[in-house]
Parts: C-alpha cells; structure tokens; sequence
C-alpha cells in the first residue's frame, strides 16, 4: 500500500492557495512587465483571497555561527508569517535565485520559500523548505528575537 504524502506537507493548504493566487497573476497578466507589477497584482490577489501578507517587510538575516543578527533581507511577501515569496520577472530563472532563497530560509526562522518567476508563458514556481530543526541556532535565534 502506498503511503498518503499529501497529509504530511508543510502548510499545505496555504502553499496551495498562493500557488493558486500567482498562477492567476501569470494568467492575466502574461510576461514582459516589470517585477514591480506583478508585486501589485499579487497583493491584490492575496487580498482579494483573504491571504494574510506582510508586502516588503524587513527580516532578519543571522550569522549561522552565533545566531547574531547580521544583516537586513527585504522580501516581496511574507505570507502569514511563515511563507517568504520571492518574484523575479526575468527570462530565465538563474539559480543564483534558488541558493539565494535557500541561503535566507537557512539563516532565519522561516521553514517555507517561494520563488516565482514571472518572465516566462508560465510562471515558474518553486517551493523550497528547511525546517527549523534542521537549523541547529534556530532555536537560539527565536528565543533572542522575542
């Protein structure tokens, strides 16, 4: 008997619904504008969903050796406080773009990264996860932060 996956993915029903608002702006909006309009039509998407986002909100970046905030990262979205979205409206996703997403769900408290790409027919999505219990300052880094 094969085993039902479905059931154990990481806020699953939420991924699902955002995947479904940026597959919509990639609809009706097609390819060639700018990062900037797709960033728009999304919120009013989120909006328009009931989708809880925080637009361009900073978020802290820590050192992985001693859980020190180091820098500042500005996202496009953070989805209910534990979805960051990332838009780029380029030709061809470079996977620079990926290491970076993967480089911020590592050196923050996030579990989920959305990386979407607007400058193709079809968006390109990509759902990156790194659980906190993976990140071994994870925890010293949310006790500091509170």
């Amino acid at each position: 008997m094969a085993t039902d996956y479905t059931d154990m993915l990481l806020a699953e029903n939420l991924t699902y619904r955002i995947r479904n608002a940026l597959i919509e702006v990639s609809s009706r909006y097609g390819a060639g504008h700018k990062e900037r309009v797709y960033q728009q039509a999304c919120a009013e998407v989120f909006q328009r969903g009931a989708i809880p986002y925080i637009s361009q909100p900073q978020i802290d970046i820590h050192s992985l050796d001693t859980g020190r905030k180091i820098a500042v990262h500005i996202p496009d979205f953070v989805i209910a406080d534990c979805v960051v979205v990332e838009l780029k409206a380029v030709p061809q996703l470079a996977f620079a773009a990926v290491v970076q997403l993967d480089t911020y769900l590592r050196a923050t408290t996030f579990e989920i990264g959305i990386l979407v790409n607007f400058g193709t027919p079809r968006a390109e999505i990509i759902r990156r996860i790194y659980t906190n219990d993976r990140k071994p300052l994870a925890a010293a880094r949310h006790t500091a932060s509170v």
